[in-house]
């Protein structure tokens, strides 16, 4: 879902309400949101992600405008659904009619919200707008949730099926290639297949949709999911640019195991942090390629050293294995896939229960909970509510004194017990009832 507008109309104010959280930056000066911004969201039971873009200022010629007219062309490319919001004290502008002529050309379904309709009395000017010529017209106050629940109602209903991913078995390993752009994901898909299935080029973001390649590999099957190069939020600009942000994050949602690809020459950069951090929201495994290996000066200690600087980056990754591979000589990519079989399995592994209670009670008498305030944190009971990441719920007579780093103390007994390399884990403190 995109949300589009003329400047200062409320975009972002609609975005934070319906994401639930200030995301979007929010101030009453037109022109202050530039760039796509995306949050989760959801509805009666409906997943979907939510675009905010810059007020489209139709005419204008500056720089600035041009970008925002690219960003809110591209949202519309990228989205199922369309919010036209517009001002509904404001009545129609000419830049109203603009817009709606170009979001007609789309062919996209459109719900156009009419804000700032908080007070009762101003309901009717919310009429004046089905002269635009779209059918479904909402009435709502983004700043204080008014009509919000009626405007998601005819934002779901619209959401079509045809564009629902392919489905795999549980048997597949689906993989998702991820990394910023340039760093070699689809010459290392080119190298682990062996033939070159997907285009490679040496400009930056050549790659502009997701790619599904499944494939055999000694009995086992793998689909190599290659994602668009991901750049941090506010650093999509240009127009060209028709690799998008969010078609990674789908191939993302759909994986099992996301390989982080990081430049072996260029080295750790902060937006590998970002990338990465899309895979762990998901809660997806994750395995690190260290690409380019070949053509970095090292001696027998430069791959250690190297290791040693992901783990320092990357402390939230240290059960994530780390290989260093080439995918212009092909050295070592095979190992990717061996890796990635293991992940798999252990981001679907289940432990009964009995076993999961006996590891924690002997977490516990190694180590006892902490005391707050003369309170002893007592674990009663714990299992396994879900898989893909393994999740475990810790059943305590007081969930509000359980110190995170007793929680992160109970994540590596879990993991000494039963490895997880690979996965992320997850542990819910919960009252016991």
């Amino acid at each position: 879902m995109a949300i589009v507008g003329r400047p200062n109309v409320g975009k972002s104010t609609l975005f934070n309400k319906i994401a639930g959280q200030r995301i979007a930056i929010v101030q009453d000066r037109p022109g202050i949101t530039r760039d796509r911004i995306y949050a989760s969201a959801e509805w009666v039971g409906t997943n979907f992600r939510i675009i905010d873009t810059g007020g489209l200022e139709i005419g204008e010629d500056n720089a600035i405008s041009s970008r925002i007219r690219a960003q809110v062309e591209l949202a519309v490319d990228e989205a199922q659904v369309i919010v036209f919001l517009v001002d509904g004290p404001a009545g129609i502008t000419p830049a109203d009619q603009e817009i709606a002529d170009l979001l007609r050309r789309s062919g996209k379904p459109v719900v156009v919200a009419v804000n700032k309709l908080d007070n009762p009395n101003l309901l009717n000017q919310a009429y004046e707008f089905y002269t635009l010529g779209f059918s479904a017209t909402v009435a709502v106050s983004a700043e204080h949730g008014i009509g919000t629940g009626d405007l998601l109602d005819e934002v779901v209903a619209r959401f079509s099926d045809a564009e629902d991913p392919q489905v795999y078995g549980d048997d597949v390993v689906k993989i998702a290639v991820i990394g910023r752009p340039n760093v070699g994901k689809s010459s290392l898909i080119n190298g682990i297949l062996g033939e070159d299935r997907v285009l490679v080029s040496d400009v930056a973001g050549t790659t502009r949709d997701a790619v599904d390649t499944l494939f055999d590999l000694d009995g086992n099957q793998f689909v190599l999911i290659d994602t668009a190069g991901m750049r941090k939020r506010g650093k999509v600009y240009e127009k060209t640019e028709k690799y998008s942000v969010l078609r990674a994050l789908k191939a993302i949602e759909r994986c099992d195991v996301a390989i982080l690809v990081i430049d072996g020459n260029d080295g750790i950069i902060e937006q590998d942090k970002h990338v990465v951090g899309y895979a762990l929201d998901a809660g997806k495994a994750v395995v690190v390629a260290v690409n380019k290996w070949d053509i970095v000066e090292k001696d027998d200690k430069t791959a250690q050293e190297f290791e040693r600087k992901i783990r320092m980056q990357f402390p939230f990754l240290a059960w994530a294995p780390i290989a260093f591979v080439s995918a212009k000589t092909g050295r070592r990519v095979k190992t990717l896939l061996e890796y990635s079989a293991i992940a798999a399995e252990n981001h679907a592994m289940r432990i009964s229960t009995s076993t999961v209670n006996t590891i924690v009670q002997e977490a516990v008498s190694l180590s006892p909970p902490p005391t707050d305030k003369g309170r002893r944190l007592k674990i009663y009971y714990a299992t396994q509510v879900s898989v893909r990441p393994p999740t475990f719920a810790l059943f305590v007579n007081a969930p509000e004194i359980m110190h995170f780093s007793y929680v992160r103390y109970m994540e590596n007994q879990l993991r000494t017990a039963f490895g997880f390399e690979g996965t992320p884990i997850r542990l819910l403190v919960r009252q016991r009832s």
